[in-house]
């Protein structure tokens, strides 16, 4: 299918003609000798895009299975590196994540559980698994020698270099100096540990060159005797008198490394933004070169005279003259010029992997954001984008092999819960043989993320063209607002001046909604039912229902990110499964990195957290992480440098913004820092009313939060009921009611659907129900006081759980809760239309009128179905769970309040909880083995009932009474 085009460019992908492509390819059929298969077609994504795998002619998916005795059907998870030998013969992969291995009881394999580097002959194109190594832990980091005759992999948090070496055989082995210690005895950090990354080596094959993640810093090893030579900081010297303005950040969180001949090192600073060129023979840096995103992966060419730079964040990749030492050259990868039109300023390709082809003339980067490899003319006089190859799920790397075949490695599968290709997202039941799934040990949301390896030739103009039609396909780059759409959108935006953004945490539709009585529904896994969460039975009858509602992170490093800032960072990626696995770095994704307050520096930054004060003066600690620059923070669309969130668009849109438990700094609630009489004296108390108190509770962790937070509204906190959390933001809504001040977007935190902490809850809320409870309560009275105040006629309120944590659902582990309340919001109207978090971003900004977030809610649809522009009366007037009554709890809820059902026990008291889940740690999100925390919930909720067996992924609506579309509330409510 060639184009006629005038335009210019290779593939000529002006709009116009590229709407005319789209047109034809979506007429045809997916025929082999079109390059398609079945197994093409494409598949819904929880973010709202679509994933077309073998979408190229010639492609081939393979799981990687490292041949476990114990577990001879488990297929690896998370490869996020690649490795070309020298004689391009052979292909070594590395994987970086959660691949732990259970047995039938849930009882770690401990022999299995570790990463892997998976060997393939690829000396006649197809690639032949021939060998697996274990190593314990890795990260990122792996490549050969210039020689051949070793191979080198990261040891990550085990702070050390495995090196391989080929035995008589022709086999890999470790080394007899491996694996080779890097002497790291403490970090930059705060309670997080030494990290290996990146790995590189000099021309001579002598000496490793690696970056250490939280030491700011290179080593050098010696290969011939496997000893540690020295080791090389990457920052900027302190100035004599070091303050905020002195202070220059640099060096940190050193991502790659890059070795020109056997003396000059350039490294990707990921936090600081810049390539540090380093002196390997003196051990000083000679240069700092800044770079507009987040540098991560880098490649030379042959002749050592141009770095090309991946670039998170910019969606760039930067040409750097090596001697020089200057970028000469940024490329967009994102798409070929004009496929985006006006949507092209926005950023969430996510650049990660590249790799040049054997003659230099193609450049090949991995976009992880948009599932797609981008084919660049690599033209001395500039690169630019020519086409772009769908790829597999998150892809992180590629390289070029003999014939010009491409392998490309990403870290998910396709799979997710249901084999075959198909999600559950788009028809019930799954279209896919052995369906239903059966549930098994090892189906923790991380488990399931198996990754694989997908191997193509490369494709010519004709394929590209069509392939790059795919892909803007699957990233819905085209997609305008309906013309009904855009007409609700703008009458919301006439008449919404207020939007109140509630999120809370980890609960699936079925867990809550189950129960309902109507839409996609089974009763038969209601944990939390209509006699716990009567205010989210009522708000979803009373308005809207939404039964096929998706949250596009499935666990709370993921769900933050999409949930505030619509994508998701390579950095926090990356990190996620080896954070979550327990195998080193720290949580950076809601304003901290190392654990260290960003949004904050200097004075500020101790004052909000005393442990990151200097042990030697006392004072701040300007050393480490100054500034306020986040590896993980989003940019804005038009550059603005960590400015990507929901509140940087409404504050460069002239909103005002309030927020109430958005990224606070939360080590100083930690019980550990309570207990440790050397910590003890940071430890912030569980105080019931800290404004009466003048207790400073909250510290933001976002610079541009910190003076817009509420410092009497706790964070994060599971020991801390939501009835004080919904009291503090009442308290300040009734000064907005008098004032006539009400934020335009106020951002809310209620977070106790997460439970936990049974043993340490204050006031009796200190079982899961209890939890439950106290969150649908607390999130009620939100809405009763908007309700009954002067901001009813233009406020709305959005309520979505930031991920659903794998727990029971018949459908998928991602389809969770979500709730749209206020005027011109349908009342008991039924909408099984598929949306995601992202959608509920697009409908904020549109309502909001401001800019959109990535270029994931710019090209996807608003909820209109969900308003009726004539609905504009509403009222409502919360309830408390039974629950809540009961003569354990203590908190003081109105004797008004109206009760729902009868008042009543939980199943166990907090002692039993407390023993079941004494060794798991609710301090932060989702530090636990939420797997078993699931089945913990489901034995103590539901009793001898047998934990869900299957997830069937059929649409269960014909069961229900009275699936009318629209359903008055009253009916509905005697389901219950």
């Amino acid at each position: 299918m060639r184009s006629n085009s005038r335009c210019s460019g290779t593939l000529g992908l002006c709009a116009a003609v590229l709407i005319s492509l789209l047109s034809t390819a979506q007429a045809e059929d997916q025929h082999d000798d079109a390059g398609r298969s079945p197994a093409a077609a494409p598949v819904l994504l929880s973010n709202g895009t679509y994933l077309t795998p073998t979408a190229a002619k010639g492609s081939v998916l393979l799981a990687l299975n490292p041949g476990l005795k114990d577990a001879p059907n488990f297929i690896a998870g998370q490869p996020v590196s690649e490795a070309l030998s020298p004689d391009r013969k052979t292909l070594a992969i590395l994987t970086s994540g959660y691949n732990y291995v259970s047995d039938a009881k849930g009882a770690l394999i401990a022999a299995d559980s570790n990463e892997y580097v998976f060997i393939f002959d690829v000396s006649g194109g197809a690639a032949q698994q021939k060998q697996v190594l274990q190593v314990p832990n890795t990260y990122i980091g792996l490549t050969f020698t210039p020689k051949g005759d070793q191979l080198l992999a990261s040891g990550g948090a085990d702070d050390e270099v495995h090196v391989f070496a080929l035995n008589s055989a022709g086999l890999w082995g470790e080394s007899s100096i491996s694996p080779i210690k890097l002497n790291h005895t403490s970090t930059l950090a705060l309670a997080t540990g030494p990290l290996a990354e990146g790995i590189a080596v000099t021309a001579d094959s002598q000496t490793a060159v690696v970056t250490n993640r939280y030491n700011a810093s290179l080593s050098l090893v010696n290969l011939a005797n496997g000893t540690f030579v020295s080791e090389i900081n990457l920052r900027p010297a302190l100035p004599a008198v070091p303050t905020p303005a002195t202070v220059v950040p640099g060096g940190e969180y050193p991502n790659s490394v890059a070795v020109v001949g056997n003396t000059k090192a350039f490294v990707s600073s990921e936090r600081d933004r810049e390539i540090v060129v380093v002196d390997l023979v003196h051990g000083v840096v000679t240069s700092r070169i800044k770079v507009a995103g987040n540098p991560n992966k880098m490649v030379l060419n042959k002749a050592q005279t141009r770095l090309f730079v991946a670039q998170d964040n910019s969606d760039q990749v930067a040409v750097i003259d090596t001697a020089a030492a200057r970028v000469i050259d940024t490329i967009d990868t994102i798409a070929p010029a004009g496929l985006l039109g006006g949507k092209q300023k926005y950023h969430g390709a996510s650049p990660n992997g590249l790799a040049l082809s054997a003659d230099e003339r193609s450049l090949y980067v991995t976009n992880r954001g948009t599932n797609s490899l981008a084919v660049i003319e690599n033209s001395p006089r500039g690169g630019h984008v020519v086409g772009l190859i769908p790829t597999g799920w998150y892809p992180s790397d590629v390289v070029e092999g003999p014939g010009k075949m491409l392998y490309v490695v990403h870290v998910k599968n396709v799979s997710g819960p249901n084999p075959g290709n198909c999600l559950g997202y788009q028809t019930f039941p799954c279209p896919v043989a052995n369906s239903p799934v059966t549930f098994v040990p090892n189906e923790y949301v991380l488990n399931l993320e198996k990754g694989g390896l997908l191997s193509l030739p490369a494709p010519r103009e004709e394929a590209l063209e069509r392939l790059t039609i795919q892909v803007a396909k699957n990233n819905n780059f085209l997609s305008a607002a309906k013309g009904e759409e855009a007409e609700v959108m703008a009458g919301l935006r006439e008449k919404i001046k207020h939007v109140i953004y509630i999120v809370k945490e980890n609960r699936t539709y079925d867990q809550i909604l189950g129960d309902i009585g109507r839409g996609n529904s089974d009763p038969t896994l209601a944990e939390f039912p209509f006699h716990t969460t009567p205010n989210f039975h009522r708000l979803a009858s009373q308005f809207v229902q939404f039964d096929s509602f998706f949250d596009a992170g499935g666990v709370s490093g993921t769900g933050w990110p999409w949930t505030v800032g619509g994508k998701e960072s390579d950095a926090s990626a990356k990190m996620l499964p080896v954070n979550y696995a327990g195998r080193g770095g720290s949580y950076d994704w809601e304003g901290t990195n190392s654990n260290i307050n960003v949004g904050l520096d200097g004075v500020a930054r101790l004052i909000a957290n005393p442990l990151s004060a200097n042990p030697k003066t006392g004072g701040p600690n300007y050393d480490v992480l100054p500034g306020t620059g986040n590896v993980a923070a989003p940019d804005g669309p038009d550059g603005e440098v960590q400015q990507g969130y929901l509140w940087d668009a409404a504050l460069r849109g002239g909103l005002s913004v309030r927020n109430y438990g958005f990224f606070i700094d939360l080590i100083r609630y930690n019980p550990l820092v309570q207990k440790t009489p050397s910590l003890a004296f940071a430890y912030i108390p569980l105080e019931r009313d800290p404004f009466t108190a003048k207790l400073n509770v909250a510290y933001a962790a976002n610079p541009q939060l910190a003076p817009l937070t509420d410092p009497y509204f706790r964070g994060f906190d599971s020991a801390y009921p939501d009835f004080y959390r919904e009291r503090e933001w009442e308290r300040e809504f009734q000064g907005f009611e008098a004032n006539g001040q009400l934020p335009n977007l106020s951002l809310v935190r209620l977070m106790g659907d997460h439970t936990g902490a049974f043993g340490s809850a204050i006031d009796g809320v200190n079982t899961p129900e209890l939890q439950v409870a106290d969150n649908d309560y607390a999130v009620g009275r939100v809405v009763e006081a908007v309700a009954h105040s002067r901001y009813a006629k233009d406020t709305l309120i959005f309520i979505v759980e930031d991920d659903a944590q794998d727990g029971p659902d018949h459908v998928d582990a991602h389809r969770s809760t979500a709730f749209v309340v206020g005027p011109y919001v349908k009342q008991g109207a039924l909408v099984s239309q598929h949306f995601t978090t992202v959608n509920m971003l697009r409908t904020i900004t549109d309502v909001l009128g401001i800019d959109h977030l990535s270029v994931f809610d710019a090209t996807q649809a608003p909820m209109a179905s969900a308003f009726d522009l004539s609905q504009s009366e509403w009222t409502y007037t919360a309830e408390v769970s039974g629950l809540l009554k009961g003569a354990a709890v203590k908190l003081p809820i109105p004797a008004s309040t109206k009760v729902a059902g009868a008042v009543r026990k939980p199943t166990h008291d907090s002692k039993y909880w407390a023993a079941k889940t004494r060794n798991m740690d609710f301090a932060e999100e989702d530090k636990l083995d939420v797997e078993d925390y699931n089945r913990i919930l489901w034995k103590g909720l539901m009793g001898k009932k047998a934990y869900p067996a299957k997830r069937t992924g059929q649409d269960l609506s014909e069961r229900q009474s009275g699936q009318e579309k629209v359903i008055s509330a009253a009916k509905v409510s005697t389901n219950n």
